[in-house]
């Protein structure tokens, strides 16, 4: 197995480059698909959302919602292994997202002004999570117990069908769990065009959230323009993860963090960094053996074909790198994790030591897993409560108050040439 290696601090902008880019994500074929999908969907409603359901999910004769008769039972078909797993892992979850929920502030800014912030939770979301070969139980959770705690009023679910035409089980397990019960059999750019325009069965929701395919993330990019408009938590591209890691680190357990990673297929990229060369080739030989007793050993492959090793000359010049890279993973396998994480800058969540493996976050220790990719880590953070609700601001103003802000408010006005903003604040000045 052939993983590049290369250095840290870079010599040159080129080498800079190719140490932070990750694999070309242009699709063509993706964008036409989103776009057709959007078009039909706003031309012809259900009509249109049945050909697209028809062509990509399969034949879908019934109604697009599950009936409850088949939520009740696909959770008598789940095995109480997954259903208690679901329980443990979204019970953590909820601890963590519940204390996210912002509280409001009001502050006094001068005598007689009074201005204060609430927030208030988007009215409709919709949460689209991946099935087919890998049905994603863990989004549900990590969708839709914040939507939850932030009290949206309607939550809707939309996720691929399976061969028997309704959605897995254990989403639908999950999505019980969360107090989600409108869920829809559609998947990839059909149904996220369904929920940025609405049909006489899909309601519109003011956002989308949720990872998918090529086409998903096609879809979303193309409905937040115009004439559709639709907010989305983002686009959330293949899956990354940096490691850090010094001589003290089990090698084996490395290897098998950066596979869990790769394991999602082309585009993911993982990146082993240490001043250590050594180790770094124990890690490559461990990835190679355990790579190929894994059943996706062909994605596996092709996302570490896109993958490299850096070789830095301290651990502090790793911490730099990384920020450098802004990982959505940044897992810290040394023997004072504490130590670099108060340096650490740029990443959507990190991982303290060598117990902390990457996948307890995907699905169990209770922080978020939808988090910034593609070195979006720069400047945004993961999915949080506060994705689902926005601020709003008040403020109060007396008599004196008025009195404190017209002049300022009049010399600002004329200053940008807007005489009737300066107009406005003056009908108010005392006689």
């Amino acid at each position: 197995m052939t993983i590049p290696l290369r250095r840290y601090p870079a010599r040159d902008e080129a080498e800079r480059l190719l140490i932070t880019q990750r694999p070309a994500l242009r699709d063509e074929e993706a964008a036409v698909v989103a776009a057709t999908a959007l078009e039909t969907v706003a031309r012809e409603g259900d009509e249109g959302l049945r050909s697209l359901a028809c062509r990509y999910d399969g034949e879908t004769r019934g109604p697009f919602r599950l009936e409850p008769g088949e939520i009740e039972a696909a959770l008598r078909s789940v095995p109480e292994p997954l259903l208690t797993a679901i329980r443990h892992a979204g019970e953590r979850i909820r601890t963590f997202h519940a204390r996210q929920v912002p509280a409001p502030y009001s502050v006094r800014t001068d005598l007689g002004v009074v201005c204060r912030r609430e927030w208030r939770p988007i009215r409709r979301v919709g949460l689209y999570v991946p099935g087919g070969t890998a049905p994603l139980v863990s989004t549900v959770l990590m969708l839709g117990i914040p939507a939850v705690l932030a009290g949206c009023d309607d939550i809707i679910l939309c996720s691929p069908p399976s061969e028997g035409g309704s959605i897995s089980p254990a989403i639908i397990a999950a999505s019980a769990f969360c107090g989600i019960s409108a869920l829809y059999r559609l998947g990839g750019a059909h149904a996220i065009a369904a929920m940025a325009v609405g049909t006489g069965s899909v309601p519109r929701v003011d956002k989308i959230f949720g990872p998918g395919n090529r086409f998903v993330v096609a879809a979303k990019m193309l409905a937040t323009l115009p004439p559709y408009s639709a907010a989305i938590d983002g686009t959330a591209g293949p899956s990354e993860l940096l490691v850090i890691a010094d001589e003290s680190a089990p090698a084996e357990w490395i290897a098998a963090d950066l596979l869990s990673q790769a394991e999602h297929g082309p585009g993911s990229q993982v990146v082993l960094v240490s001043p250590s060369g050594a180790f770094m080739r124990r890690v490559i030989d461990a990835c190679e053996k355990r790579a190929s007793a894994l059943p996706r050993n062909s994605l596996l492959r092709d996302a570490l074909a896109a993958s490299f090793c850096v070789r830095v000359d301290s651990l502090e010049d790793a911490v730099r790198y990384a920020n450098e890279y802004a990982p959505e993973h940044l897992q810290l396998a040394v023997e004072e994790p504490e130590r670099l994480a108060r340096d650490v800058r740029n990443a959507g969540s990190v991982f303290l030591g060598y117990h902390a493996s990457v996948v307890f976050g995907d699905y169990a220790s209770g922080t978020n897993h939808t988090l910034p990719t593609n070195g979006a880590a720069r400047a945004a953070g993961g999915v949080t409560v506060e994705s689902f609700m926005k601020p709003v601001s008040f403020q109060s103003i007396d008599e004196g108050g008025a009195e404190q802000l017209i002049p300022d408010v009049e010399i600002l006005a004329r200053a940008e040439n807007l005489e009737a903003h300066a107009a406005a604040a003056a009908a108010r000045r005392s006689p």
